[in-house]
C-alpha cells in the first residue's frame, strides 16, 4: 500500500526527485533487483510529501490485514512527523479507532459517521437494480429483502 502511495505521489510531481531516482537505481543494481523495504519507502514518502502540501487518503483501513495495520499506521505517523503540510484522511469501521488514536494521537481528528436507515434502504435498492437477473425480482420480493435486512441490522 505504501509503495502504491509513493507511486501516486511521485506520478503527480513534474519531475522525480534525484534522491528517489538514485534509490531506485541502486536497488536495480542489487542481484535480483531487491524491492524496497518499508523504511526506505517511508523515507521517500517523507521526502516527496515535504516538497508540497499533500493529501493522502486511505479508504477502509480496517480491511488491511490486521497484522499489517500497526506498520501502516506507524509509517503514516512517521510521514506526518517529517511533513507538517501533509494531511491524511482515513476511513474504517469503529473497531480500529483505538489503533488510530494510539499511533496518530493528537494528530487525529476522529469523526463518526453512521448511515441512517434511509441510506441503507437506498443502497440496497441500488444494488438490487444492478442485479443481472432483474426479471427474477418483483416489487414484493424487493420489499421483503429490504425489510429483512433493515430489521436485522441495527442502525449503526
Amino acid at each position: 500500500m505504501l509503495g502504491s502511495l509513493l507511486k501516486q505521489i511521485v506520478g503527480g510531481l513534474g519531475t522525480i526527485p534525484e534522491e528517489i531516482r538514485e534509490t531506485f537505481q541502486n536497488h536495480k543494481k542489487v542481484i535480483g533487483g531487491r524491492g524496497l523495504r518499508v523504511p526506505e519507502i517511508v523515507k521517500m514518502l517523507q521526502t516527496v510529501t515535504s516538497l508540497q502540501r499533500t493529501f493522502i487518503c486511505v479508504d477502509a483501513l480496517d480491511e488491511c490485514v490486521e497484522a499489517n495495520q500497526p506498520d501502516v499506521l506507524d509509517s503514516l505517523r512517521q510521514i506526518l512527523e517529517k511533513s507538517p503540510d501533509t494531511r491524511i484522511f482515513l476511513t474504517g469501521r469503529r473497531h480500529i479507532r483505538g489503533e488510530i488514536e494510539r499511533y496518530l494521537g493528537a494528530r487525529a481528528a476522529i469523526i463518526s459517521i453512521k448511515p441512517s436507515n434511509d441510506d441503507i434502504v437506498e443502497y440496497i435498492r441500488i444494488r438490487l437494480s444492478k442485479d443481472r437477473c432483474r426479471d427474477a425480482m418483483d416489487g414484493s420480493l424487493e420489499a421483503e429483502i429490504i425489510k429483512g435486512i433493515t430489521t436485522t441490522i441495527p442502525e449503526t
